[in-house]
């Protein structure tokens, strides 16, 4: 079976050609969101702030099924320094040649469960799915500790930027995807905008949800992209007037994207665990991400 295949040539990426790719790419990349330090660390402070009341406990939006069976596994994806990265894999229990891929992001909690249902959920539309883990196996169970984490990242982004580039190989070269996209939440976002950074010209999709923007023009100049953003009207965290701006310098450019902003809903609106989850509207963006990715994976519209 193909996801056994992929099984057996994860163990031989993750310590052997990973390695080699990290060691060829470099270093970080100086136009990525992620690594400017001094904006990350006022991010962090607005997202302690939008999350200061919130827990992981699950509401009853957490429990959607996947619309068929698939076949889930913690696997190793790459090496960064001198260790091994493990993220969520999940593909179709009946996939018998390779399909659009995606790499997920976590919010600032981690990979959690929330992460690995909404993972199930994606790749029973038929998607390779890949949740990668920036926090290097921990995950918070509490705001203070997803601050932490965060932060963690914030000072390094070079090792976050070295694990998405493994994820992507990964997805391209072992799991053999002809595409592959990105989507990630909150502090996922950022890093979902940041892959499309990173992969200017071979990334077929991004999603954001919620997350870090720019409007600098000579950073987003080179993606190439479809963008999908999804934002919040009383998100105090990722501000209405920033997103307006980011859809301003994504159209000077003439870049292909969507951006809807949700009306009466705050940050973490989609997230089934948060105090901010609304039904409607993440039911709505559920829906604008599938068909985007339909679109933009599934029949590689460019």
């Amino acid at each position: 079976m193909l996801i056994a295949g992929i099984r057996r040539a994860a163990a031989i990426s993750a310590v052997c050609s990973v390695v080699l790719f990290l060691g060829a790419c470099g270093g970080g990349d100086e136009s990525a969101p992620g690594n400017d330090k001094a904006a990350g660390r006022a991010h962090v402070d607005a997202m302690t702030r939008e999350h200061a009341n919130d827990s992981t406990e699950a509401s009853a939006g957490a429990l959607i099924s996947p619309a068929r069976e698939v076949i889930s596994e913690d696997m190793p994806y790459g090496e960064v320094g001198d260790e091994l990265v493990y993220g969520y894999f999940v593909a179709p229990a009946d996939m018998f040649e390779p399909l659009p891929a995606v790499i997920m992001i976590h919010e600032w909690w981690g990979l959690n469960d929330n992460i690995r249902a909404t993972a199930d959920r994606l790749a029973a539309e038929g998607y390779i799915v890949l949740a990668v883990d920036l926090f290097g196996g921990k995950v918070a169970t509490n705001p203070a500790e997803a601050r932490q984490f965060m932060l963690s990242v914030v000072e390094d982004p070079e090792s976050a930027n070295a694990n998405i580039r493994s994820a992507y190989e990964f997805l391209s070269n072992t799991a053999g995807a002809p595409r592959v996209g990105s989507i990630g939440w909150c502090f996922g976002g950022a890093w979902s905008l940041n892959a499309a950074l990173l992969f200017p010209d071979s990334m077929a999709a991004t999603v954001i949800y919620y997350g870090q923007v720019t409007d600098d023009e000579e950073k987003l100049r080179p993606v190439n992209s479809p963008i999908l953003g999804l934002f919040a009207a009383d998100d105090k965290g990722i501000r209405v007037g920033t997103v307006r701006n980011f859809e301003g310098a994504l159209s000077r450019l003439r870049k292909d994207y969507e951006i809807h902003v949700y009306p009466n809903v705050g940050h973490a609106f989609a997230n089934p665990t948060g105090r901010n989850y609304d039904e409607l509207a993440a039911t709505d963006a559920w829906r604008r991400t599938l068909d985007f990715l339909d679109r933009h994976l599934s029949k590689g519209e460019s």
